[in-house]
């Protein structure tokens, strides 16, 4: 399936648009019912990574070129750039978790689930492990409807249990084979998380992942939607607000970890993506609140 006309969403009937860092979100899925109608047509999320947990009901759930019938309970997880959509019958519901891209890439390291392939499991195993999901997914879902004081700094914690019930449900999930252009896609998205400090051409991109310039710039547009080069910028980007927002650091300290050999580069480079400076964009985040 060509992604080149997959309508893309920040959540469901909602244009894309920046994320703050570390950003989370939750709601049923009935809370959009009278934007899908039950159905839900095959879409993806250019920034963010979705954990549905179906509590009630059945229904068809479509990810890339593969459908399944569901009833409850079934959950899966979808990163982002991942076609996906699903039709429903009446009654049906689903406690839907979003999480940004940096986010995730946070958690990646406190879950048992690998964060860069999709999958989905019915109800079947072990019926402790999903009470122990439900468990985790209703915790999270009440710590972001609260928004209690101190929510930025429990929720994250939260999620990873949620993620690591999902690989301990019964057998290991079976993740879902994406096509080629998506499966180059998450393999590059992989490669720049671990080498994005480095500096790397996007030459060596290429020969490391054993394609061609040509097809992994138009996975990288088609799925991530952005060049390689620009993939990059973004993940260098993402890892700087994630220092700023959540360190002390300094900026030239967080510079040179976000792969910067010169820390007056860095804050052009911030200024001209975020339009003010880094001490100004940690200012004004703490400001915020």
């Amino acid at each position: 399936m060509s992604h080149a006309f997959i309508p893309e969403f920040f959540v469901y009937g909602e244009p894309t648009h920046a994320l703050d860092v570390g950003f989370f979100h939750v709601e049923t899925v009935r809370a959009r019912e009278g934007v899908h109608h039950g159905r839900v047509q095959p879409h993806k999320h250019p920034q963010l990574g979705q954990i549905t947990y179906w509590t009630s009901g059945r229904g068809t759930y479509r990810i890339e070129d593969e459908i399944w019938s569901f009833s409850a309970p079934t959950v899966s997880f979808v990163p982002s750039g991942v076609v996906h959509g699903f039709e429903i019958e009446p009654g049906t519901d689903a406690v839907v978790i979003s999480m940004a891209d940096d986010a995730l890439a946070m958690l990646a390291e406190h879950t048992l689930l690998p964060l860069d392939t999709p999958v989905l499991i019915c109800g079947r195993g072990e019926e402790v492990r999903w009470r122990r999901l439900r468990d985790a997914i209703q915790a999270v879902q009440t710590e972001y409807v609260e928004a209690l004081p101190g929510m930025d700094k429990i929720l994250p914690p939260l999620v990873a249990v949620a993620l690591s019930g999902i690989a301990r449900l019964g057998t290991e999930p079976q993740p879902i084979e994406l096509p080629a252009v998506a499966a180059l896609a998450a393999k590059l998205r992989r490669l720049i998380d671990r080498s994005f400090r480095e500096d790397w051409p996007v030459e060596r991109y290429v020969e490391a992942l054993g394609t061609t310039r040509h097809l992994l710039d138009k996975a990288a547009r088609q799925v991530v939607g952005t060049g390689v080069r620009q993939a990059i910028s973004e993940r260098r980007l993402v890892e700087a607000k994630r220092l700023l927002a959540f360190t002390v650091r300094s900026v030239e300290d967080i510079a040179f970890e976000a792969g910067f050999n010169d820390p007056a580069y860095f804050s052009r480079f911030f200024r001209h993506a975020t339009g003010v400076s880094p001490a100004a964009w940690r200012k004004g985040r703490m400001g915020g609140g």
